[in-house]
This record gives C-alpha cells, structure tokens and sequence, in this order.
C-alpha cells in the first residue's frame, strides 16, 4: 500500500511538472497580445491622427499598409492610402509592427540643433 502511495505521488507531481508550465505559458502569451495591442494603440495615439501622421503598418497576416492615419477609435484606428484614399479599418490587436513619422516643429529643431552640437564638439 505504502509503494502504491508513493508511485501517486510521483505519478501527480510528474504530471502537474508537465502540464503546469504550459498553462502558465498559454496565460502569458495572450497576456503578451495584450500589452502588445497597448502598446500599438499608445503610439498611434501619440502620433495622432491626420494628414501628416503617416505610417507603414505590417499586419499579423503579413500584409502592408502604408498612409496616414485618419481616425482612432477604442478598438481600431484608420489608414487611408495616400494615393488611392482607401481607407482600411485596422484592429489594434492584428498589428505586428508600426512605423510612424509625426515629428513637431520643436522637435525638428531639437535633433537639428542636436547634430550640430555633435558635429561642433567632433571638430
């Protein structure tokens, strides 16, 4: 009785070894899709909405848009090509990766000024 106990035992304590990890897995990838869809959302909320926020989007099923970004909503955000005005609905969460390019004035004159800096101090 006592060696039937014990091979439980190890039984269930291999089995919880193994299975336990993925699920934990399994939780921190849709956890890791989530903070990654924030994260999307963030910067295109930062690069604002508009004729001069272009961006080149890469989707999760590999396809690009390239254009600006025309409105942002709680969920989506659209891009409208430059050339053809189509505009394409584009939920946070099927983003892979954004590339945008809204710089202000100030900081125009930030990374100007900065490189100057850097080319006086070289010489």
């Amino acid at each position: 009785m006592m060696i039937r106990t014990r091979s439980m035992i190890v039984a269930w304590l291999l089995t919880i070894s193994i299975i336990g990890p993925q699920l934990a897995f399994a939780n921190s990838s849709r956890d890791k899709e989530t903070r990654f869809a924030g994260k999307v959302k963030a910067a295109i909320v930062q690069l604002g909405a508009g004729q001069t926020s272009i961006v080149s989007i890469k989707l999760r099923d590999k396809t690009k848009l390239t254009g600006y970004v025309s409105e942002i909503g709680d969920a989506s955000f659209v891009v409208t090509d430059l050339k053809s005005a189509e505009a394409t609905i584009v939920a946070y969460p099927d983003v892979a990766q954004v590339k945008g390019n809204n710089l202000s004035t100030r900081t125009k004159i930030i990374i100007t000024a900065a490189i100057i800096a850097g080319a006086a101090i070289t010489l």
